[in-house]
């Protein structure tokens, strides 16, 4: 595939907490175990705010699932970054590795600019990963890649929902990818991921971020019907197209095969 036909890089990321980090940040003197320290920071999570959730800045990539998309919107390709290791510091350089190989294309997430690249940015800079061009702050304002309202650069499909948090998008991809019949959570959430890792399964967490990229592809492209990039006709030709993909990579590959049994098909209303 040359880097000409790669518009759009639709991306998710999986990640796992940082024990060590945690304990000697948060924890510095008690001489805390990495999951011991976890666990108390779970645990104080938990009375603050009713969830465990990890901040992104505790936060080491274990998955990130990449779709390449040309121009006029058609999967490529889906790919999971250094399987079957899954090392954090070659995952993050991969990641932005390929961005800047394919031309800098277009990234399209869901609440990427909340979790997803800060995740990613934080793995640069732990790293020694250069990014000139992602973070190009001599540019104007509005044409820095990492501007909030610079699409070209970053299309966060929750941002465009949401009409940049003016409101809110209650049930999230979940309930996007639902309302259009494709599979969205079915066993599996992002909650489940450390407790997956610490078991070691690794491979399936990877196979759940494919997932993830899935429906965030067929949400983006019902967002370009609604933009007049695409019409609704052109859309389902293009979903088909992707099925087909699907079934042709889906031999040994439990990922797609568990999507496919799920997949429900969009259906134009009654006139």
């Amino acid at each position: 595939m040359s880097q000409s036909q790669v518009a759009y890089l639709v991306f998710d990321v999986e990640a796992i907490a940082d024990g060590d980090l945690i304990s000697r940040v948060r924890y510095p003197g008690e001489e805390l175990s990495p999951s011991a320290a976890l666990a108390k920071y779970q645990a104080e999570q938990m009375d603050a705010t009713g969830s465990n959730f990890i901040p992104a800045t505790y936060m080491l990539p274990i998955s990130v699932a990449v779709a390449k998309i040309t121009a006029d919107f058609r999967l490529q390709d889906l790919t999971v970054l250094d399987a079957p290791e899954y090392r954090p510091h070659l995952i993050a350089k991969k990641f932005w590795q390929g961005w800047s190989h394919y031309g800098q294309p277009t990234f399209v997430t869901f609440n990427g600019r909340g979790y997803d690249l800060p995740v990613l940015e934080l793995a640069a800079y732990r790293y020694g990963v250069s990014l000139p061009e992602w973070f190009n702050l001599e540019a104007r304002s509005f044409d820095q890649s990492r501007n909030r309202y610079n699409t070209s650069a970053h299309l966060d499909l929750m941002d465009f929902f949401s009409n940049f948090g003016a409101g809110r998008v209650t049930g999230g991809l979940n309930l996007l990818a639902n309302l259009i019949g494709k599979p969205g959570k079915t066993g599996i959430d992002g909650s489940q991921v450390q407790t997956m890792y610490d078991e070691g399964k690794v491979k399936e967490i990877n196979d759940y971020c494919r997932c993830d990229v899935l429906d965030t592809y067929f949400v983006f492209l019902r967002s370009r019907v609604l933009t007049g990039h695409l019409s609704v006709e052109v859309e389902q030709e293009i979903v088909t197209e992707a099925y087909r993909y699907l079934e042709r990579e889906s031999e040994g590959n439990a990922a797609y095969q568990h999507y496919l049994e799920h997949w429900g098909d969009w259906e134009t209303p009654a006139e």
